[in-house]
């Protein structure tokens, strides 16, 4: 009797960690009458980035702008609006950026080199770092040379040493 209690139990658990499950999900404020035109909406602000968060879409984000730019997306979309006027009234609102993948432009190349220009940049700075370990590690291996003078006195308690013996 008292595994059963405990299987019941354990379903009990599973059963309401899946129905919590919704409960973290996006909660999408309201969706346009028309089930095409909310398709669209959705499949555009898939493609604009959270401005807040910066690396989700803003159909992934649960910020307050977020919220705010589903919200211009639906309005732009139940206008009548394509999809490139909608994609352009918030690029021409906030910039490139707003977009997940800016198109390559002069204004946009520093979105796009960035990444291998830091690559580079960090590349050199790595070689060199190593390049001088390297070279301080064969610098404290071998002694430094002796001086005339070091010579002779190593020499002259060679000879004393060799002589007393």
């Amino acid at each position: 009797m008292g595994r059963i209690k405990h299987l019941v139990a354990i379903l009990g658990v599973m059963a309401g960690l899946a129905l919590s499950a919704p409960a973290f999900a996006i909660f999408v404020e309201e969706r346009l009458p028309n089930a095409a035109d909310e398709a669209r909406a959705r499949e555009i602000a898939e493609d604009i980035r959270c401005l807040v968060c910066q690396n989700q879409s803003i159909m992934d984000s649960n910020a307050g702008l977020a919220k705010d730019l589903r919200a211009i997306v639906r309005e732009q979309v139940a206008a009548g609006k394509s999809d490139d006027e909608v994609r352009e009234f918030l690029v021409v609102r906030y910039g490139d950026w707003v977009l997940l993948n800016p198109p390559l432009k002069t204004r946009t190349l520093i979105l796009w080199a960035s990444p291998f220009v830091l690559l580079v940049v960090g590349g050199f700075f790595m070689f060199r770092f190593l390049r001088r370990k390297n070279d301080r590690a064969e610098t404290a291996a071998a002694p430094a040379p002796l001086t005339a003078e070091e010579q002779a006195e190593l020499d002259k308690l060679l000879r004393n040493e060799d002589g007393g013996k």
